[in-house]
């Protein structure tokens, strides 16, 4: 269909049966099948997905990395952007043919915690990996074309899909801001750019001339580093087992780089040794302990901040020891950068636009949609960020 508008008499009140990448089993191939998606309830939207693109949270589930977030069959993915299909009863923001991104950490703006200027949870629609239908009913939007069967949802979203439904406070709309050339760059706002990004900019605050440690040069971190680069960070240290990622990376406004495996000595003792006691920020893009006690070794005392963002899948509590924190070293957790999403992200979406972050670096394949596990390939080699899919 390509980006043109939908014409809601088509399909409005329908089921639409159409392509979904199902998963069936951990670590098994996505399989591309027929399925029906039904139409949206009270204050839910259903979204014809334009482009997808694949996380690492996307890889650690369909790994199954973590046994009690296990569900199948289930449709993942969770950074996206479309147009509205069609609105359930109550909807109000979002109409009929706007260009939408969904949101896996959602905002009704009702809560207690939404009206809260501290943070970015929200107490109905907050990111939760066990969450596998829908709030209005507990039943699934997606079933099978023979028997009828539920397949669960992921992350408020399932965007591996030519149409998903989410709930309404997990959609924000980016029309009026955007031209069709520019929409498929906004695929990466629904998650890896926005968390990097929004952590340095948001979670940490970094400004002028600070330095940064980043550990771990995914999608994310360079998200990071590109977050710290625009608010003119002087020193920005990139650490990663894998050379190859060194090239983009300094594109993206890395300064010094540090390869563990080629080093004799702890990474932290090389940081502090490089910036005279340590950096103002580090921040763990990893999920692994080890890193993230590096990270923490890494920054300076009495203001040093460390900012996870690595997603922990291990029953491994943090490797540091409280009396380490009163040096004044502090350590917090980002999730999606700090943004309140429906509130937040059309002016990020402008920014980005306009060019105070490059998107384009970040998509570094684009394939149809049945090369879906392909594009998983790639990731799981490192040898892409984001691959862009095609619906």
């Amino acid at each position: 269909m390509g980006l043109e508008q939908l014409s809601p008499n088509d399909t409005k009140g329908k089921i639409i049966t159409c392509r979904a990448a199902v998963a069936y089993g951990a670590g098994e191939a996505l399989v591309i099948e027929k399925v029906k998606v039904h139409p949206p309830q009270k204050k839910e939207v259903r979204i014809k997905i334009l482009f997808t693109s694949i996380c690492h949270t996307d890889l650690s589930a369909w790994l199954g990395e973590n046994e009690a977030q296990r569900a199948y069959p289930r449709i993942l993915g969770h950074e996206a952007c479309g147009i509205v299909e069609s609105v359930g009863e109550g909807v109000k923001d979002v109409n009929e043919g706007d260009y939408v991104v969904p949101l896996f950490n959602g905002e009704c703006g009702h809560c207690k915690l939404c009206k809260c200027p501290h943070t970015n949870m929200c107490q109905h629609f907050g990111v939760n990996p066990m969450k596998k239908d829908m709030v209005a009913d507990g039943a699934t939007r997606f079933t099978t074309v023979d028997g009828g069967k539920p397949i669960y949802h992921f992350l408020n979203t399932s965007t591996f899909t030519e149409y998903t439904v989410v709930d309404s406070a997990c959609v924000v709309k980016l029309s009026g801001l955007i031209d069709q050339h520019s929409l498929k760059k906004l695929t990466l706002l629904s998650c890896g750019v926005s968390t990097g990004v929004g952590a340095a900019w948001n979670t940490a605050n970094v400004q002028s001339d600070a330095t940064v440690a980043v550990f771990g040069l995914g999608a994310v971190g360079l998200a990071v580093a590109e977050g710290a680069r625009a608010r003119g960070a002087s020193k920005i240290i990139g650490i990663d087992i894998n050379p190859d990622k060194f090239i983009k990376a300094r594109e993206m406004g890395v300064t010094d780089f540090i390869n563990p495996k080629d080093e004799d000595k702890p990474v932290y003792e090389i940081i502090r040794e490089m910036t005279g006691g340590g950096v103002d920020f580090s921040f763990e893009c990893v999920g692994n302990a080890d890193v993230l006690r590096n990270a923490f070794s890494s920054v300076h005392e009495g203001w040093g901040l460390t900012v996870i963002l690595g997603i922990h899948t291990t029953p491994q509590m943090l490797p540091i020891h409280p009396m380490e924190l009163f040096d004044g070293r502090r350590v917090i957790a980002s999730v999606f950068g700090g943004f309140k999403g429906r509130s937040h992200l059309p002016l990020f979406a402008k920014q980005c636009l306009q060019g105070m972050v490059k998107l384009d670096g970040f998509i570094t394949h684009e394939l149809p949609f049945k090369e879906i596990n392909k594009a998983f390939d790639l990731l799981v080699s490192g040898k892409s960020l984001r691959c862009l899919l095609h619906l």
